[in-house]
């Protein structure tokens, strides 16, 4: 039986090239190897987009983009998570032996918690339990279908870590009930830069949206922090914004030919900027144009994503039946 890879999305905010980078390209490229399982993390957005309607316009857009970017629905599986009761069904038995300490000391709350704490609030202040109980549900999403690889950012590698956890308690207590997953982590893009130099990141406001129109792309590449340098003078390309997003997508020997440029001197930041808007349409272009199309017809999205479901709970349902009856539930 072929191993399994997840991922999932949350439909929060048009994706950019850091979830590009950092997620959607990775996930893709296991399906070469794996039964790779794609799903739009609706539940999770729950914590934060409270407008129905918004939310159905992000699962749309979301999906246009991972379709665009090259998944393949025939051959892959690819859902929605809220239409997969199985999941809530789970998350309610892992939440049954999940630690409350073990949710305090995860990322996301800690964060909050401690912003709260020093900002003189609350330590609760604002935060829902569907923020503290988030992990539970992504462990119910990892391990419902028998994850064998789950790709995640670093920032994210603990979600993996409490699903592993809870796996392990379930077992002891109950049996052989699931299996272990691992992270997969790539090294080589587990941090890229926006365009302040810190991590892209929607709640930064420091994207590059891959999808856009040209226009918007080049509003926002315009707006990548550089230092004062002239184009005369050597520059460390290592440090360089521009140049820290431009070497993921050029090729490598323009890579290497505009490092020595940087080392030399020779080279301008808004040349830079020009080069990675033109890098960046030339990868994403056609991408764009299949993604406009889908959007065109939202109906037949919904309807590719029913299906997925359909598929999703196939694979879900015999692994649901040996879980309720190691709970005594059948």
């Amino acid at each position: 039986m072929a191993k399994i890879s997840l991922t999932g999305i949350k439909p929060t905010g048009t994706p950019h090239l850091g979830n590009y980078l950092g997620s959607i390209q990775p996930a893709l490229d296991l399906a070469k190897d794996y039964l790779s399982i794609y799903f739009i993390a609706d539940w999770h957005a729950l914590t934060t987009v409270k407008d129905g309607k918004a939310l159905k316009s992000l699962i749309h857009k979301l999906a246009a983009t991972w379709l665009a970017c090259g998944l393949d629905p025939n051959k892959t599986v690819f859902f929605q998570q809220s239409h997969i009761p199985e999941l809530a069904e789970l998350n309610w038995y892992l939440s049954c032996f999940c630690a409350k300490g073990l949710m305090n000391r995860s990322h996301a709350y800690k964060a909050m918690s401690e912003e709260n704490k020093a900002a003189g609030r609350d330590v609760d202040d604002g935060i829902n339990m569907g923020v503290f109980n988030y992990p539970v549900l992504m462990s119910a999403d990892i391990l419902l279908f028998g994850s064998d690889v789950v790709p995640v950012g670093s920032d994210q590698k603990q979600h993996v870590e409490i699903a592993r956890d809870l796996a392990t308690s379930v077992n002891a207590a109950l049996g052989n009930v699931f299996s272990l997953p691992e992270s997969l982590i790539r090294e080589d893009v587990k941090t890229i830069p926006g365009l302040d130099g810190r991590k892209m990141s929607k709640s930064y406001d420091n994207v590059i949206p891959f999808l856009s129109p040209p226009s918007e792309m080049r509003k926002a590449i315009m707006r990548i922090v550089t230092d004062s340098k002239l184009p005369e003078e050597p520059k460390n390309p290592d440090t360089d914004n521009i140049f820290n997003i431009f070497k993921h997508f050029a090729e490598p020997a323009r890579i290497e030919e505009r490092r020595a440029q940087y080392m030399a001197g020779g080279v301008g930041y808004g040349e830079m900027k020009e080069e990675l808007l033109a890098t960046l349409e030339s990868r994403f272009g056609a991408a764009r144009a299949t993604y406009d199309d889908l959007m065109k017809d939202t109906p037949a999205i919904d309807k590719l994503l029913a299906s997925g479901a359909e598929r999703a709970r196939q694979l879900a349902g015999s692994r649901m039946d040996k879980i309720r009856k190691k709970f005594g539930l059948r």
